[in-house]
């Protein structure tokens, strides 16, 4: 059997050197044309530390350890004995959500304690919850 492919026609318009829909033309051009655009884009800094957040949430421990001290803060010591990993490799990972700013340290006697700093806590509780309305949604269909 022989599938016949219908190509829808768009309309296009130029914007600039751009050949583009005239929808998205008509839109951009409402919204300050480019350079409307690139106001509306974060600055480089938030650009660079979001790219440092999800990087850092991009491993499946670095994410067990997140959501360990989502719920609490935890000495090493608890955290390892959950995610069963040598201390190197836990180090490793707990030094990347340091240098993300995810997490601190504190000093406690012989231990330390770590816990979410309040923009990650914020950042995480957002993203859980993205992720959950996403899963219901999709789930339902």
């Amino acid at each position: 059997m022989v599938r016949q492919v219908s190509h829808l026609r768009m309309t296009r318009k130029d914007v600039g050197d751009l050949s583009i829909p005239r929808e998205i033309a008509d839109s951009l051009r409402a919204s300050g044309g480019l350079e409307g655009l690139v106001d509306r884009l974060p600055p480089d800094d938030v650009i660079e530390r979001m790219q440092g957040w999800y990087q850092a949430c991009a491993d499946p421990a670095r994410l067990k350890i997140l959501s360990l001290l989502m719920v609490q803060p935890l000495c090493v010591c608890v955290i390892k004995a959950v995610v069963k990993m040598a201390d190197s490799r836990l180090s490793y990972h707990l030094t990347i959500l340091k240098r993300a700013g995810m997490i601190e340290g504190e000093q406690q006697g012989y231990y330390i304690v770590y816990h979410l700093t309040r923009d990650a806590r914020m950042f995480l509780d957002r993203e859980k919850k993205r992720f959950l309305t996403h899963r219901m949604v999709s789930t339902k269909g």
